[in-house]
């Protein structure tokens, strides 16, 4: 059976839908499972050995449907559900299946703060659009895999790093998304150990203001016991060789995605906003502390099949504001970050609750 999966964006997302794409590979008699998504994530599902080809949308709407026509396919599994893909699967003619997006549910929650959302993660909705080829989770959670050469050597790393460090992903797609640099440098000296900055070269700067915090403080504790007059600076622990402090490394932009999937593989444990690279740590069964804004766990995007920590600030009425995100706080105060106490002993969590 040829099957097409469809679903355009963005890279947490497609990592999600790979217990779906495994379970039709494995579970389907004779199936060839094949992919369509845009070119950017094109990359990211290459790899996996369970995807026969895949497809992108490099043109036209138009063309793609014209290049899927030729592969004569017997089913579609929609993981999208937007208006682009119910064209292709209207101009395709075949068999189809669409994940429930929950529309209303999160209208409810977002505009009323009622929440009728089920208690089940993405990747069971996902898998419920697959139920009808048979299919059945298989109860081993996430794939990711880094192709050859795209793994990262941690001798590269200075050595106090090459002994063991905290992965950070200190970005995401949406500023309310993401903690202000002062909290982040606040995550960062609670922490106290080697830290590696990961994200795109949009987070680089954040990145270098929080790495020259951390340098700012031991060069200033070496002097003298000064504090710097900056809003960033946040008191340096004592120069005591047998009391850990933080040092950064802040690989922002320097990394392509595989590689920061590599760090992320290799860390003690990840820290991480809701935000694609916190969905591939949960790939590799990362201990996570998730740090949440404006979105809420309620939508069911938390780290699947891993232990994890929620980091967020309960009980304030504006929240959460957007399914997605803003370029800023509609409220102005963005309390839902500015106010986290970032409690790094926040006891497992497994449901998002």
């Amino acid at each position: 059976m040829k099957i097409l999966v469809l679903r355009f964006s963005s890279i947490g997302d497609i990592v999600l839908t790979t217990p779906v794409v495994r379970a039709l590979a494995q579970q389907v008699p004779g199936a060839e499972v094949h992919f369509a998504t845009k070119p950017a994530y094109r990359g990211l599902l290459e790899p996996n050995p369970y995807i026969n080809k895949v497809h992108c949308l490099t043109g036209s709407l138009s063309e793609l449907v014209q290049a899927l026509k030729a592969e004569r396919f017997d089913y579609i599994v929609d993981l999208h559900n937007n208006l682009r893909t119910r064209l292709i699967k209207l101009r395709l003619g075949v068999k189809s299946s669409s994940f429930d997006k929950l529309n209303w549910q999160k209208w409810l929650l977002v505009n009323f703060k009622v929440d009728k959302m089920p208690r089940m993660h993405i990747v069971q909705r996902y898998l419920a659009a697959a139920a009808p080829l048979g299919v059945r989770d298989d109860g081993r959670g996430l794939d990711y895999f880094i192709p050859a050469g795209q793994e990262v050597d941690v001798t590269t790393l200075s050595a106090p790093f090459q002994r063991g460090y905290v992965a950070v992903a200190i970005g995401a797609q949406h500023a309310t998304k993401r903690l202000p640099v002062e909290k982040l440098i606040e995550l960062c000296t609670k922490l106290a150990q080697p830290v590696v900055l990961l994200g795109g070269p949009e987070d680089e700067s954040i990145g270098h203001v929080i790495e020259q915090a951390f340098e700012t403080q031991a060069a200033t504790a070496e002097k003298a016991d000064v504090i710097p007059d900056s809003p960033y600076y946040f008191p340096a622990k004592p120069l005591n060789p047998q009391v850990p402090r933080t040092l950064i490394h802040n690989g922002c932009g320097r990394y392509s995605l595989h590689q920061s999937a590599s760090l992320l593989r290799q860390a003690l444990f990840v820290v991480s906003h809701d935000t694609g690279l916190m969905h591939i740590a949960a790939a590799f069964g990362k201990e996570i502390f998730s740090v949440w804004g404006n979105t809420v766990p309620a939508f069911g995007m938390y780290p699947y099949k891993t232990e994890f920590r929620v980091l967020e600030v309960p009980g304030l009425p504006c929240r959460p504001c957007s399914k997605i995100g803003f370029e800023k706080c509609p409220q102005g105060h963005f309390k839902c970050m500015r106010n986290q106490t970032l409690n790094l002993e926040l006891p497992p969590s497994r449901d998002g609750r």
